[in-house]
């Protein structure tokens, strides 16, 4: 699948006023300073659509795009450090929430966690509450680029080690690169499939 068009198309704390729910869509989410917005850039060919930095905490509302005028995809904000207020991390995590509890078009999240850190309590418990509230989601390794390609397998063989004392198989995963683009045409063949299958 090719990308032809990607618009912003709003900003918001508040799941309610989030886009209507007639298409499908897609959110990513990750610890702060995974690399959301930049994968989001790499997926659809454009490295303005979605703000990146390297200060964590950069995204602290629900950015919606659409996609091809077919689809939707939201940059949530990331959870864990964010060089922003207790007070203010708490409260974006607290709309982040709800918004994965209560948005029933979101056919599947997208949770990014950086190949080259060992598996982190914190995202660990993310995928406990996912299971917990049966939010469909994927793993996407990030930053896949920055080790060496005999690594990236023995980090991936580490993570599925570490899930396999809670979990009963791995869930689905994505080894992933915005900057050489591994594995962003298996996510849009992936969400291509889920498309054809929303209604």
């Amino acid at each position: 699948m090719e990308i032809h068009s990607a618009d912003f198309l709003c900003s918001n704390s508040d799941w309610k006023k989030c886009p209507d729910l007639y298409l499908p869509e897609y959110a990513f989410i990750g610890r702060s300073n995974v690399g959301k917005s930049s994968l989001i850039n790499s997926l659809t060919n454009n490295k303005k659509l979605a703000k990146t930095s390297g200060k964590p905490g950069k995204t602290q509302l629900i950015n919606h795009f659409k996609i091809n005028n077919s689809f939707l995809f939201a940059d949530l904000p990331g959870y864990g450090y964010a060089k922003v207020s207790k007070k203010t991390r708490a409260s974006f995590q607290e709309f982040t929430l709800k918004y994965l509890e209560k948005r029933k078009n979101l056919i599947c999240l997208f949770l990014l966690i950086d190949l080259r850190i060992s598996p982190q309590k914190i995202d660990l418990e993310f995928m406990e509450y996912c299971a917990v509230k049966k939010i469909p989601f994927i793993i996407c390794f990030t930053k896949a680029d920055k080790i060496k390609k005999r690594e990236v397998e023995s980090k991936v063989t580490e993570y599925q080690n570490k899930l396999k004392e809670t979990w009963e198989e791995m869930p689905f995963h994505f080894v992933t690169s915005s900057i050489s683009k591994v594995g962003c045409d298996d996510i849009l063949v992936f969400i291509l499939n889920q498309n054809k299958l929303f209604h």
